[in-house]
């Protein structure tokens, strides 16, 4: 095959993999579930025929691309919003991934009759969730969550991901060292965590300083900068012990709440990137996968597939949220949104790489349990969701014709602001407001129409206010518009 072919297949991959992913929302169908399928198919039990085998490539660009992927999940998480929900969302993250793991494995064990190594290390493959796929369900039905579920779902989901790693490298050892005792796990889990915590938070302040200070001649070599700065912190991070998956993360987080230059452009340059590891990575662990080998696992896949979901995930969520304040149906809407998705499956290669599964059967198994979870859990989220009455409008976010890069330097921020109805603003002129001196209406958006303030530009209940403030008289506007 020339260079040319390769390239055409390449771009052929991505093109319909986009076009595809419209149909997915329109339907309801996670965008992983047609990625993978898109793999599937061009791989050499389908039409396509292309044969690939390659576990160590496929997790090598899996691993990238989950540091990636997290980075960005990281970046674009609102550190405000998820404050009231940290504790039970880091219990979630840690305690409910293990105790997943542990009953999974279990049953497993009971299921399967493998040694017990082996049943908790593939409890722990499947133990994590994907809140992305689950929000991108809901915005294809116009639903959204309740508060404080969405915040929850979405730290709870971009920060297990390193409580699952962990396990699932840590029985992978206890395997190819049978001497070794399994409380081993224990020193290497705070190893890894505070490792992961600690160069997560210098990494995000060096990044801060440098980019700051670089002043670069070339707008496009900042994201650059940033991808480098991804890897690095991973690879550095994970050479010295540390979890590299909570490393980027904590990274993201901590530069999401910060102020910082050209911070908006590699947001977005991020967000996109992260599409395009998703849609890389589940192409790449689709042509993997052959789906004559999936039949013989169907059995005991969906056995597996039932615990999960309607064992091991509710027993986590309603002994991880033991003390917390969520009612009996949020909780269970948590439970039942455990979705799988990318993370298990490239886990999954990792006993491949070991020499522990020669069969496959370990990734069959795991691949069969995300599509099965994805097929159950993905396609009825919104159905549940209204049942247990926890459902909301979903609001797209708007997009304005103004755009705003702050600085660390400049302390001000472009935010928008609803004119509620029944407000006393509604009918002021701008001029009698009393807004503080450092803020600045700069666009009244009306029914879809854009107004250029003025000082007598009245308000009407409905307005949205884009705003040039400072950030502390950001909590004052609020109190205005709200009188």
């Amino acid at each position: 095959m020339s260079i040319y072919q390769l390239i055409i297949i390449a771009g052929l991959f991505l093109v319909v993999s986009v076009s595809l992913s419209k149909i997915s929302e329109r339907f309801g169908v996670p965008a992983l579930l047609v990625f993978l399928g898109i793999g599937m198919l061009a791989g050499s039990d389908g039409p396509g025929g292309l044969y690939f085998d390659n576990a160590w490539l496929s997790q090598a660009l899996g691993t990238v691309a989950l540091a990636f992927i997290l980075f960005a999940g990281g970046l674009e998480t609102d550190v405000e919003s998820v404050k009231t929900v940290m504790k039970p969302a880091m219990s979630l993250a840690t305690l409910g991934v293990f105790i997943t793991a542990f009953i999974t494995g279990v049953c497993i064990k009971a299921i399967l009759g493998l040694s017990w190594l082996e049943s908790l290390l593939i409890g722990s493959i499947v133990s994590s969730t994907d809140a992305a796929a689950v929000f991108a369900v809901l915005r294809s039905k116009n639903i959204s969550l309740k508060e404080p579920l969405r915040p929850l779902l979405e730290l709870e989901s971009g920060s297990n991901d390193p409580m699952a790693v962990f396990l699932t490298i840590g029985f992978i050892e206890l395997l190819k060292n049978p001497g070794k005792s399994i409380w081993i796990l224990v020193p290497l889990f705070f190893q890894q965590m505070l490792l992961g915590f600690l160069f997560g938070y210098v990494m995000s302040r060096l990044f801060i300083f440098i980019i700051n200070r670089i002043n670069l001649d070339y707008e496009g070599l900042y994201p650059v900068l940033s991808l480098g700065w991804v890897l690095l912190t991973y690879g550095v991070t994970a050479w010295l012990g540390g979890s590299g998956f909570l490393a980027v993360y904590v990274v993201g987080l901590l530069l999401g709440k910060s102020i910082y230059s050209h911070k908006k452009s590699l947001i977005r340059f991020h967000d996109g990137n992260a599409w395009l590891m998703q849609i890389v990575m589940f192409l790449t662990l689709g042509l993997l996968v052959s789906p004559k080998q999936l039949g013989p696992v169907a059995g005991k896949g969906f056995l597996i597939s039932g615990v999960l979901i309607f064992l091991s995930r509710p027993i986590s969520i309603f002994l991880g949220l033991l003390f917390s304040k969520f009612n009996l149906k949020e909780k269970l809407l948590i439970s039942w949104v455990g979705l799988r998705g990318s993370v298990p499956i490239v886990l999954a290669t990792f006993p491949l790489l070991a020499g522990l599964d020669p069969n496959h059967f370990i990734f069959n198994l795991c691949f069969f349990i995300v599509i099965t979870s994805v097929l159950i859990q993905g396609t009825t989220i919104p159905y549940v969701a209204k049942l247990l009455g926890v459902d909301a409008p979903f609001v797209r976010k708007r997009r304005y014709p103004i755009d705003f890069e702050g600085s660390s330097k400049a302390n001000m921020q472009l935010e928008d602001f609803i004119v509620p109805f029944g407000s006393k603003a509604a009918g002021k002129p701008i001029l009698k407001l009393g807004f503080p001196k450092d803020s600045l209406i700069t666009l009244v958006i009306r029914d879809d129409k854009y107004i250029t303030p003025r000082g007598d530009t009245l308000l009407e209940e409905g307005d949205v206010l884009l705003i040039l403030s400072s950030r502390e008289s950001l909590p004052k506007l609020q109190s205005l518009l709200n009188k």
